[in-house]
């Protein structure tokens, strides 16, 4: 089976090097929530600030990017490299709870947010804004983030948000609901810490 989740650190590093961007990633599943982010886009470093406290995940990420071009290849790129991180830390998921999801409301919005770590990758994604951008940061572009996360990280996630009018709220609470579900699926479950929850054998696609 090989070895336990408690006996070896849920820690990974990623580099990311294209011609768009340069990203570096360092996680730990089970820190306290510590981050320092630097992407060069102030409100997409707010979310992942948000990421990383709320699913208790010591994230630190230095992006550089295209960004006199626009915010969409460092946007999607991070998702791309947090989720690299994300499942390589997790190695062979022994141990861990699987599924999960949470319900974040956040004044006047309430969003709901399903994740499952199956090694089979894909976004349905209902979320809608009421203006094209959020500061300046296209709301599109989050859509983008979420999907690269997903597929990058190899899981099944469901973001749908079920009420609001704050276009703040609305993305806010999609982040946070997505730290506390993968906090929650990532955990380990005590009466099935040496086996992986699959009658398959393994959650590796």
């Amino acid at each position: 089976m090989g070895a336990t989740p408690q006996s070896q650190p849920r820690r990974a590093s990623v580099e990311r090097n294209t011609k768009e961007t340069r990203i570096s990633v360092e996680l730990d599943l089970d820190g306290t929530g510590v981050y320092d982010i630097s992407t060069g886009i102030g409100f997409l470093d707010h979310m992942l600030e948000q990421l990383s406290r709320h699913g208790l995940m010591d994230l630190k990420l230095r992006a550089e990017g295209d960004l006199h071009i626009d915010f969409h290849h460092t946007t999607e790129d991070s998702g791309i490299a947090i989720g690299t991180a994300f499942k390589k830390a997790l190695g062979e998921r022994v141990g861990i709870t699987r599924y999960a999801h949470a319900y974040i409301p956040m004044d006047e919005t309430l969003t709901r947010v399903a994740v499952d770590i199956s090694g089979r990758p894909y976004l349905v994604w209902n979320v809608k804004f009421k203006r094209d951008k959020i500061g300046e940061m296209d709301t599109e572009l989050f859509k983008e983030w979420f999907q690269a996360f997903a597929f990058a990280a190899g899981i099944t996630l469901h973001v749908d948000n079920l009420h609001g009018e704050n276009n703040h709220h609305i993305i806010e609470s999609c982040f946070k609901g997505l730290a506390r579900a993968l906090r929650a699926a990532a955990s380990i479950d005590p009466r099935a810490s040496d086996s992986i929850p699959s009658t398959k054998g393994t959650l590796n696609g």
